[in-house]
């Protein structure tokens, strides 16, 4: 019940606008140079939560300043969607149809969209992971919540081979197919979280989004890894991570309700 409560005090309000600026609208911005993250709160007003927000994503997750707690689980409800991609010059997003969504503390969030970062944005203990999957929901309210999903260099992933052998290899192009995908085949089994409030890890930054951090890995082949990473480098940059942001005393949360 503590936590639920923390939850709900820390959670503002986020618009629809928001998901829209995570995929590259504004102010131009990128991974590199004089447009890097060191750079994004001075690049728009709109980005200054980017430099002057206390309540930042990524983090680097320590289990050591972990609460451990038997949460409530995160109760999944995804469906089939079809696959359409599109690379949007930061990344690359399957945009998921309505109807898919996650229970947490009670809360409906619907899925809207699903995207890769290479290497990975969140560490735990101190290791970074070859890439990282975001899984971005968003209530009825205007909340945020987001699965993130650490995957590290090991056996080929035949889930994503849809995926893989469809991506638009150039910025602002997208690819659409009559094939579906479902995002539950794209998660590991165990999904027991850590969990904390932050923010979107794109500009503008904005705080308030409800992380919630698989402590189980997926794997990629090398050849997976290679092929996302050749797409970033021909559209915009050779990684596209943001560095881990301070904790700042906030709450961090690790589920132990089934270890």
């Amino acid at each position: 019940m503590y936590y639920i409560k923390r939850i709900i005090t820390c959670v503002v309000c986020l618009s629809f606008a928001a998901i829209i600026g995570w995929a590259g609208s504004g102010a131009e911005w990128g991974y590199e140079g004089k447009t890097g993250p060191d750079f994004w709160g001075s690049l728009s007003p709109d980005y200054a939560l980017c430099s002057s927000g206390k309540a930042q994503s990524p983090i680097n997750i320590v289990d050591s300043v972990a609460t451990k707690q038997n949460l409530r689980d995160i109760v999944f409800h995804y469906e089939p969607t079809k696959l359409h991609l599109l690379n949007n010059g930061h990344t690359l997003e399957l945009e998921y149809e309505e109807g898919s969504s996650i229970e947490i503390d009670g809360t409906k969030y619907g899925l809207v969209q699903l995207h890769f970062h290479a290497p990975s944005e969140h560490t735990i203990n101190g290791r970074q992971f070859d890439m990282e999957m975001h899984l971005v929901h968003k209530s009825a309210s205007g909340n945020l919540a987001v699965i993130g999903v650490m995957i590290r260099k090991g056996k080929e992933n035949k889930a994503y081979e849809q995926l893989w052998n469809n991506l638009p290899a150039e910025k602002d192009k997208e690819a659409s197919l009559n094939a579906k995908v479902n995002a539950d085949d794209l998660l590991p089994a165990n999904r027991l979280t850590y969990r904390y409030t932050g923010s979107l890890t794109t500009p503008p930054c904005s705080e308030g989004v409800s992380w919630n951090v698989l402590t189980t890995p997926i794997e990629f082949s090398q050849g997976q890894i290679d092929r996302f990473t050749e797409v970033l480098n021909r559209s915009c940059c050779t990684f596209n991570n943001r560095p881990v942001q301070p904790l700042n005393g906030r709450e961090l949360y690790r589920d132990t309700s089934k270890d």
